[in-house]
């Protein structure tokens, strides 16, 4: 026997039972994001290695770790993204956006992959829902406020009011050196203590130890003292604005000076958003500024900011909650003998031309094993079609919930289908 060939490690088939939840998700984010104005991009699945690089930092455990390369005959060739924030920077770039527009809104849903250990909420290939806003115009706080209030709508809107949003500020590139030194000053005469991955991070990248995991490492991490005397006045005022925003539209969130995010572009407002229903994988999604990004690919200097939400991870935030309701078939045909079958057929695709979801059985069987097909359809109606229906020129329309049901005429298809539109049995 042949070696059966399995889905790869870290990924999962998305089967037909759970694509309605996904389509859910995704048209009620398009439908928010369109009335926030921010357009779709897409962008290829894979970019040259240098991209992430030089985006998310080298010393980044993305880029160390993480990064899914493709073989290829360049020195240095593609990787499959791990994020969605670098491939549409460089296309803002490529594409000479900047000279054409003062602002521009992008989003984005589609499939990211990362080559790390998978646990629940944590695969291979995930999705993500993201935003950017990128220009010359992008520097207001009022931006930053929109962005984030924009993360929060759409998880409200996804069903989800559970979750916390953390906020924090970085400053300015300067302020953030200015932080990088204060903490590794703290950080020093724990050296031996930190974990052995701690330790490499405190001379390459001292931010990436507060996201560390090791239970030592949270021990030394929750002695700092972490405030806000790196920030110059400047940084102060443009975070007091955003707080004052998000006040405004009463966005209720949570101040965590120890956030900083792992990736090397963010600066000034950062934020993430998370569920303790989930566990250690508890973040839904995350954002922030990344005002040098655009120029150190190359470039005009100007101000960004975005954010991404998990779509698996929203998905098991809402796995006890009844709040997106399945996409369904409207009607299911049953046909009772060969004159049906062929009439049903007809049905079908003139339901179809309407607008009607319709589905039927293209064999003959018993009635009772010919109900069970319409039951596990999960149709709300069930037509019958059979001897005496076709004699009469009517069709029997059936309400699989009430049990309620009626015989409709055949002559009129557009009123048998506004009958099923408007659930009139």
């Amino acid at each position: 026997m042949a070696k059966k060939i399995t889905v790869p490690r870290g990924t999962t088939d998305i089967l037909p039972p759970e694509i309605s939840l996904w389509q859910n998700i995704e048209s009620t984010a398009r439908k928010i994001l369109d009335i926030y104005n921010y357009k779709e991009i897409r962008t290829p699945i894979f970019e040259e290695v240098g991209l992430f690089k030089r985006s998310l930092g080298q010393t980044t455990e993305v880029v160390n770790k993480q990064l899914l390369e493709l073989a290829s005959n360049k020195e240095e060739g593609f990787a499959l993204r791990p994020e969605g924030t670098a491939s549409i920077v460089r296309s803002y770039i490529e594409n000479s956006i900047d000279r054409k527009e003062s602002l521009t809104k992008f989003c984005y849903i589609g499939p990211m992959f990362r080559g790390e250990r998978p646990q629940k909420g944590r695969l291979r290939q995930f999705h993500q829902i993201g935003a950017e806003v990128i220009g010359q115009d992008c520097g207001s706080p009022y931006i930053d406020a929109e962005v984030i209030a924009l993360s929060v709508n759409l998880l409200k809107e996804f069903g989800l009011d559970n979750f916390k949003l953390k906020l924090n500020t970085l400053g300015s590139a300067q302020d953030r050196e200015k932080f990088a030194a204060i903490l590794r000053e703290q950080l020093k005469p724990h050296r031996s203590k930190l974990s052995e991955d701690s330790q490499k991070r405190l001379d390459q990248n001292v931010f990436r130890i507060l996201d560390s995991k090791d239970r030592e490492d949270q021990k030394i991490i929750g002695q700092l003292e972490i405030g806000y005397d790196h920030l110059s006045t400047d940084s102060r005022e443009y975070f007091g604005k955003v707080k004052g925003a998000l006040d405004g539209l009463g966005v209720k969130y949570e101040l965590s000076p120890g956030l900083v995010r792992g990736l090397d572009y963010y600066t000034h407002t950062v934020f993430e958003i998370s569920d303790t229903s989930l566990g250690s994988q508890d973040a839904l999604g995350a954002g922030g500024r990344y005002n040098s990004l655009v120029k150190d690919l190359g470039g005009a200097q100007v101000d960004a900011i975005g954010f991404a939400l998990g779509i698996e991870r929203i998905l098991l935030a809402l796995s006890d909650k009844k709040t997106l309701e399945q996409l369904t078939l409207n009607c299911y045909i049953i046909a009772l003998d060969e004159v049906a079958l062929e009439k049903g057929f007809e049905l079908l695709n003139q339901l179809r031309a309407e607008g009607i979801s319709a589905d039927m059985s293209f064999k003959l069987s018993s009635m009772k094993s010919l109900m069970r097909s319409a039951n596990k359809s999960q149709a709300r109606y069930v037509l019958i079609l059979g001897e005496e229906e076709i004699k009469g020129n009517v069709v029997t329309l059936k309400n699989f919930e009430s049990g309620q049901q009626v015989q409709v005429n055949l002559s009129n298809i557009k009123e048998l289908a506004e009958t099923i539109k408007n659930k009139r049995v």
